[in-house]
């Protein structure tokens, strides 16, 4: 096909030469330092991620996507960048071929096909260079809060990232050089020039080059050619440096990604927990210790923050960001695998890449995870280093008394068995309540767990449940005595053989139950008996259970002299983030005649943890504020005066938060449960 520029195949054999060396050299020192950077993946834990593949498929596509407008101008820069990759991949293809090839045109060059990618590759490729330029001085000038780095966790990553952004804008303009004098020689010669929009990068080098010779239009076109494939295959080698190298690491995370919220890894892939006396060491104490695909995690991140930023711990100031977990996991595998050299000798993690404090300081609210537009777990590693610290015997003191009065009592507030059932006593006469052990049977289970059954102020939401479902015609009991602490936090802060103790006498209590379904109105166990517990009875939150019965006409109502009352609705952690229930609560809300509802700013799977999940009551972490206090003027800011929640922790924390703001007599907080239960018109 004639041209009006000799391309750069048609230079001479040293051009091709050239072409030779730098492909040559790019695509090797690629290939060597991705070796090297992915060396420590052969020598982790195993990891279970080959199931549901076209899950995994549409996941890979749609979430990242769903998840990066909300931090609306860096996920617009983000996504234009993204697709700008996918786009010109075929061109940069093309340009390889051209270094080679006298007839550089492929498949997607010919015929009306051909000019209509032009036309887009164009346009695509102007997007592309605003986005950097938007992307530089944002970074540079305009930098947000949330890429700052505290200057215990080492210097700033802004040099980096303005350098690898350059670089992908340096492609842009390097391309339209090449293109824009081709066209100009074209236009010279009388040439039938191929289209260009006008307003594209590649209309406005056509025209900036238009008054040129031929001799400089042909050195502006090889050197822009070959400047660009350096850059190109420069960039592809500096990728495994810097925060970038999410661009090659993102895909296969993707597909790897976690398919079941709410559960948490086993302690060993592979083991069945009947049979984890056999493991020598439990959980992550070293760095080979991790799963690989939580290291390739390490690798995925791309630093942008988000997880930290909406961290609640982070908020408060305690002492864990999400992010620098992942990046100082990151530095030291780098470290510790170098690209010369032998593998460095393994260190424990804890204190010396890690922090017992910043460990323990996680919530496992979900806030990090529901954010990462990588979907980059972060409990699943936060409890697998609890469990080598309590391995170690590495446990909080203010976490050791409740932990071994669950061991010796079932409860953590080491309180007698045969007590889990007095808060029935105080609506006997109006609501009978079984005692499901042997001799009697119900067809369903009503599970209280351990704060609901001990904590006087709690024991309402047990009386309130009770009141609907007898008011609903449910023929129900509880386990009383024979029940004991669910264990989804012991779980979660590592005490692995402690649940499994309590996951069995539970499921031995409630298969002898004889229930055909449970219902619990304590989140925390909700997820437990869901998620961690096997081959029981179908089990629904209280706010499921109300919401499907409300539908099927088994309450009436009554308005109540609400006075100027306005309503906010706090979605649990465990109910919302975990198990993605959001509707029902707030259906069941707006059922109830009178009632004004509003949401907060930041609710539904943005909502913000108030700090007191379970075990998490009687931890002393050093913060500079309670995280319930800012959620409660979270809801004052909304609007509301009353703050309801699905969960008795939240419930104590809201309460407690409100005296600490200052706010009593302007602020109350009650549980789903109650509030219903006030609106029976009996």
């Amino acid at each position: 096909m004639e041209t009006a520029l000799t391309p750069p195949s048609g230079l001479g054999i040293l051009a091709i030469l050239l072409s030779l060396v730098i492909v040559g050299l790019g695509v090797g020192a690629f290939t060597y330092i991705l070796a090297k950077r992915i060396r420590p993946l052969f020598k982790a834990a195993p990891d279970f991620r080959k199931d549901r593949i076209f899950t995994r498929i549409s996941n890979t596509f749609n979430l990242p996507h769903h998840r990066m407008p909300r931090y609306f101008l860096a996920g617009a820069i983000h996504i234009t960048i993204l697709i700008g990759f996918i786009v010109l991949s075929l061109r940069w293809i093309s340009m390889v071929v051209m270094g080679f090839s006298a007839d550089p045109y492929l498949p997607w060059h010919f015929a009306i096909v051909g000019d209509v990618y032009d036309v887009i590759r164009n346009i695509v490729a102007t997007a592309v260079l605003v986005a950097c330029i938007v992307a530089i001085v944002r970074r540079a000038y305009f930098r947000p809060e949330r890429y700052e780095v505290p200057e215990r966790f080492g210097k700033s990553h802004t040099p980096e990232a303005i350098f690898g952004v350059a670089l992908i804008a340096a492609l842009m303009v390097l391309d339209m050089m090449f293109e824009g004098s081709m066209v100009a020689a074209e236009r010279q010669q009388d040439m039938a020039a191929k289209f260009l929009l006008p307003g594209t990068g590649v209309w406005f080098a056509s025209l900036f080059f238009g008054a040129a010779s031929q001799g400089t239009l042909q050195v502006v076109h090889g050197v822009s050619f070959y400047l660009h494939m350096v850059v190109f295959f420069g960039f592809l080698v500096y990728l495994p440096f810097g925060r970038l190298f999410h661009l090659v690491m993102s895909l296969p995370t993707l597909m790897a990604m976690k398919l079941d919220k709410g559960t948490v890894k086993p302690v060993r892939w592979g083991v069945d927990d009947d049979k984890l006396d056999s493991l020598e060491s439990f959980g992550v104490k070293k760095f080979e210790d991790f799963t690989w695909k939580h290291m390739l995690d390490f690798y995925a991140c791309a630093d942008c923050g988000r997880c930290s930023d909406n961290c609640p711990a982070n908020a408060v100031g305690r002492p864990l960001s999400p992010r620098f977990i992942t990046i100082k996991c990151r530095e030291y595998a780098k470290a510790a695998y170098p690209l010369q050299g032998a593998i460095k000798e393994s260190v424990p993690l804890i204190g010396n890449v890690l922090e017992e404090d910043e460990i323990w300081s996680c919530t496992t609210c979900g806030a990090c995870e529901e954010e990462c537009p990588l979907l980059i777990e972060y409990i699943d590693k936060m409890v697998d280093l609890r469990r080598g610290m309590v391995d170690e015997g590495m446990v909080p003191q203010s976490l050791q008394k409740p932990l071994s009065a669950i061991e010796k009592r079932g409860n953590p507030w080491g309180k007698m068995e045969k007590k889990r059932a007095e808060w029935t006593k105080a609506i006997a006469e109006e609501v009978p309540v079984k005692e499901v052990n042997g001799k009697e049977e119900a067809e369903t289970l009503f599970f209280v767990d351990s704060i609901t059954s001990f904590d006087d102020r709690m024991q309402l939401i047990g009386q309130a449940t009770a009141k609907l479902l007898h008011t609903a015609g449910e023929d129900f009991g509880i386990l009383g005595k024979d029940e004991k602490d669910s264990g989804n936090e012991v779980r979660r802060f590592g005490e692995e053989m402690l649940f499994q103790d309590l996951k069995d006498h539970n499921t031995e209590m409630i298969k002898g139950s004889g229930a055909q379904r449970i219902v619990t109105a304590d989140p925390h166990a909700f997820n437990a008996l869901k998620h961690d517990y096997k081959d029981l009875p179908p089990v629904e939150h209280i706010s499921q259970y109300l919401a499907r019965r409300i539908r099927e006409g088994k309450y009436n109502f009554k308005a109540l002299q609400n006075g100027h009352k306005v309503y906010t609705y706090h979605d649990p952690c465990y109910l919302g983030r975990h198990n993605n229930l959001y509707d029902e609560p707030r259906a069941v809300i707006d059922a109830l005649p009178g009632v004004k509802r509003v949401d907060m700013e930041r609710c539904r799977d943005r909502s913000f943890c108030c700090g007191g999940g379970g075990l998490m009551l009687f931890y002393e972490p050093e913060e500079e504020q309670r995280m319930g206090v800012l959620r409660v003027k979270m809801a004052q800011e909304a609007g509301a005066n009353v703050i309801v929640t699905a969960c008795p922790f939240c419930l104590v924390n809201m309460e407690d938060a409100i005296k600490v703001a200052g706010l009593e007599g302007q602020m109350e907080a009650i549980d789903l449960a109650e509030l219903v239960a006030q609106h029976l018109d009996e």
